[in-house]
């Protein structure tokens, strides 16, 4: 399950990096205030780093929960500065839900993680 994640975040980090850049220039364009566009660029690197790692994380612990830390951390920054780019929050609770999961794996395979 950790591949998948990690393979489903590697993808979905070029999607969310194009519209966070499309919602970026939006925002300089209407010469709003909003970081929205910002904050989806932060979201999509903090997803790529933790699809790496949850790649690379063999049956190593700290390299699992370093993983969900970067999920949890790209969804607060998510959900803190949805404003006109809606997506964001789509992405921050599928960066949520991807940290949940990790976290289930990491808690049904203690066995193989206290080696």
């Amino acid at each position: 399950m950790k591949k998948v994640v990690g393979i489903i975040s590697i993808v979905l980090f070029a999607i969310v990096e194009f519209q966070s850049c499309a919602a970026g220039i939006g925002n300089a364009i209407q010469n709003s205030k909003e970081a929205s566009g910002s904050a989806g660029l932060i979201l999509g690197f903090a997803m790529l780093i933790a699809g790496i790692l949850s790649l690379v994380s063999k049956q190593n612990k700290g390299i699992v929960i370093t993983a969900i830390v970067f999920y949890v951390i790209g969804a607060i920054i998510g959900f803190a500065n949805i404003g006109t780019f809606k997506d964001l929050m789509i992405w921050s609770v599928i960066s949520l839900i991807f940290a949940v999961l990790l976290l289930l794996h990491l808690l049904k395979n203690k066995s193989m993680y206290s080696k």
